[in-house]
């Protein structure tokens, strides 16, 4: 006797496109990028809201919370992930980061408030890399480098989202309506809990094949590449018999790579996230930054700069290397931000220079991500991932309170504008030493597809 969901794969099934399902997944990373990215927003507010008595530095560790709760969800997402598949995986996140990021909006005080963003960051932190493995199984193995940048692009869509909705909302309802706008967030689980299948790789680690081929049939799916037999079961067939452990990939032959590797992320999730933190509230703040627009529409040209800069850069990837086109973009946002402390008199060269901040950051990072998965063998990929980004989340931790505390000792607006420039250029500079590292092993063979796997640059 069988189902739609459990029977062979003869059984009736009810055909659905494998879209439906990135398009899910897609929608899951902009609204955690909102989630993540409407703290920057309200900033500016908080700082003036009464009874709160908020300083810059004291707001820059608020900032951080989110970021510190990231790693917390992070250490526990991929053991949760193991037990209760993705799929459930994915509808607890997404419900628990809806649920504390609205709550944000009914805080009393700043210490709640704080509390609720740090709560809020555990279920950010267990998301997006579920999401993004999930989709990557829908994607033909040869557009997968292709998915993995579209699924990027959908943290600065939801911190643009943030800066769209603030324009009207924050002078109108305060910051308060951009905190319950996450209840929406509801409406997608509703649409997750109908339509998002269970991962049909998880199902037959579960022994559970008859539904991981029902789920294949259902979605027009060959038989999953990660199964046994697979192309990357053969792939690591041809390679040493390495343990993927994290002391495998911090000693010989791995251990450089790794470590620059790891820095080079810590560097340029440094830059993205505090800028994206702090860029409204520096811009509102310095009078010569005053051109005529909302500071706002700042925030707006990092994040769509950073859209159109990992659809750029991984063009460019295709044509250079990830390492190499990853350098050009941190030297890129290393000069923008820098041409910032001028005080430029011209808005086009603001936006022009925020534009290239989100190309060198969010597109660097993508390419680092890139760049790992074709150094290691394929069965270290995953804990060489872990490794990096995880690393990389001390920089997202740091950089807000950083900036904050700069603020506080009043060295001012220009100080953080050098903060971020000397972080993108220090990327710049560990991404070299990583492609002179790594060139003698790439020399006379493909540039390798990127992987998907754990691509947060968030």
């Amino acid at each position: 006797m069988s189902t739609p969901t459990s029977g062979p794969v003869g059984a009736a099934v009810h055909w659905r496109p494998a879209a439906l399902v990135i398009g899910l997944c897609w929608l899951i990373v902009v609204f955690d990028g909102y989630d993540l990215i409407v703290y920057g927003t309200t900033i500016p507010a908080l700082l003036k809201e009464p009874g709160w008595e908020l300083t810059p530095g004291q707001a820059g560790t608020i900032g951080s919370l989110a970021f510190a709760g990231m790693l917390v969800g992070a250490l526990f997402a991929g053991n949760l992930a193991d037990r209760l598949g993705r799929r459930r995986t994915i509808l607890a996140c997404v419900t628990w980061f809806t649920l504390f990021t609205g709550l944000c909006g009914f805080a009393p005080n700043a210490e709640v408030f704080g509390v609720l963003r740090f709560v809020a960051g555990i279920g950010l932190g267990g998301l997006v890399p579920s999401a993004n493995a999930l989709a990557a199984e829908f994607v033909p193995h040869r557009f997968r480098s292709v998915g993995a940048t579209a699924m990027m692009s959908g943290v600065p869509i939801g911190g643009a989202l943030a800066a769209i909705i603030g324009i009207p909302t924050l002078p109108a309802l305060g910051w308060e309506a951009l905190y319950l706008f996450a209840f929406s967030g509801f409406v997608l689980v509703a649409a997750l809990g109908r339509w998002l299948p269970e991962s049909a790789v998880w199902l037959r680690s579960k022994d559970r094949a008859d539904e991981a081929r029902a789920i294949e049939a259902r979605y027009g799916l060959s038989v999953a590449e990660d199964a046994v037999g697979g192309p990357e079961a053969a792939a690591d067939a041809a390679t040493p018999a390495y343990r993927p452990a994290l002391s495998t990939v911090l000693r010989a032959p791995f251990l450089p790579a790794t470590l620059l590797f790891g820095v080079a992320t810590v560097a340029t999730l440094f830059a993205w996230y505090g800028l994206g933190t702090w860029l409204p509230k520096l811009t509102a703040s310095e009078p010569r930054f005053d051109l005529g627009s909302n500071p706002l529409t700042y925030l707006l040209a990092l994040n769509l700069g950073a859209v159109a800069g990992s659809a750029i850069t991984a063009w460019v990837a295709t044509r250079i290397g990830p390492l190499r086109s990853a350098i050009i973009g941190a030297a890129c946002a290393a000069l923008g931000l820098a041409s910032l402390v001028t005080y430029p008199s011209s808005i086009v060269v603001v936006y022009g220079a925020l534009i290239l901040a989100g190309v060198g950051t969010h597109g660097t990072q993508c390419l680092i991500i890139s760049a790992i998965a074709g150094h290691y063998p394929p069965i270290l990929r995953g804990t060489a991932l872990g490794f990096a980004l995880g690393a990389g989340r001390i920089g997202a931790v740091i950089a807000p309170t950083t900036a904050g505390w700069l603020l506080d000792g009043g060295y001012g607006v220009s100080s953080n504008f050098l903060l971020f420039a000397g972080a993108s250029a220090l990327s710049a500079v560990l991404l070299i030493a990583t492609y002179l590292l790594t060139r003698t092993r790439s020399a006379g063979t493909a540039e390798p597809e990127p992987e998907p796997a754990g691509a947060l640059a968030h």
